[in-house]
C-alpha cells in the first residue's frame, strides 16, 4: 500500500461510469477531495473525454493545479461523437476491456510518480457500477472507496427490481400505468 509522504499530497484517481448522471457527483466529490488537499487524476472514456473537450473548447481541462483529467478506452468502435453511446454495448465492452486499461492507466501513473510528475497514486474512488476498478486496487494494492452516485431512491428502486418483475410490474403496460397515475389504482 502506498501512503504519502510527508508534506505529500494525498492522491486520489476517481472514475464515475461514462454517463452524465454518474459523471457530474462524481466530479463534484472529486472537487471536494482537491479543496480538501488531494491532487486528482479524474478519468472519463475517451468517448466523454472527446465529447467534453469539444463542448467546452480544448484548454476547458487545464488551469487547476495539482488537478487533472486522464482517460481509458472504452472498448468501442468510434460513434455519433455529439450522443450517448448505446448502454449494453457500453456496459459488455467496460466488462471486457475496463480492467486492463484502467490498470495500464494506474501503472503509467505510477511511473509518472516515480519521476516526480504526480504523487503516488493513495486510493481510488471508483463508482458503484465500475466494478473491475476493484480487481485493479487488489492487484496493486491502492485503498479503494465505491461511490455510488445516483439517488437513495435509484439505489432502493434497484433493489427492487426483481420482485417489480416478479409481481408483474414492470415492463410497463401504458393502461396500467395511465390507470395507476391518473386513478391510484
Amino acid at each position: 500500500m502506498v501512503y504519502p509522504q510527508a508534506g505529500e499530497k494525498p492522491h486520489a484517481v476517481c472514475i464515475p461510469y461514462p454517463a452524465q448522471g454518474h459523471i457530474n457527483p462524481m466530479l463534484k466529490l472529486a472537487k471536494l477531495l482537491h479543496h480538501k488537499g488531494f491532487h486528482i487524476t479524474f478519468v472519463n472514456t475517451e468517448h466523454n473525454h472527446k465529447r467534453l473537450l469539444r463542448s467546452q473548447g480544448p484548454h476547458s481541462l487545464d488551469g487547476l493545479p495539482h488537478f487533472r483529467f486522464d482517460m481509458i478506452p472504452d472498448g468501442l468502435p468510434p460513434s455519433d461523437a455529439d450522443s450517448t453511446q448505446d448502454i449494453p454495448s457500453l456496459c459488455a465492452s467496460l466488462s471486457e476491456h475496463g480492467l486492463s486499461a484502467f490498470r495500464s492507466l494506474l501503472l503509467k501513473l505510477q511511473d509518472q510518480s516515480q519521476d516526480g510528475v504526480v504523487p503516488p497514486v493513495t486510493r481510488i474512488v471508483s463508482d458503484g457500477l465500475m466494478t473491475f476498478t476493484v480487481d485493479a486496487a487488489e492487484e496493486l494494492k491502492i485503498p479503494e472507496v465505491v461511490f455510488w452516485p445516483p439517488s437513495a431512491c435509484g439505489l432502493f428502486g434497484c433493489t427492487k427490481y426483481r420482485r417489480l418483475v416478479e409481481d408483474g410490474f414492470t415492463p410497463l403496460k401504458a393502461k396500467k400505468v395511465f390507470a395507476a397515475t391518473y386513478f391510484g389504482i
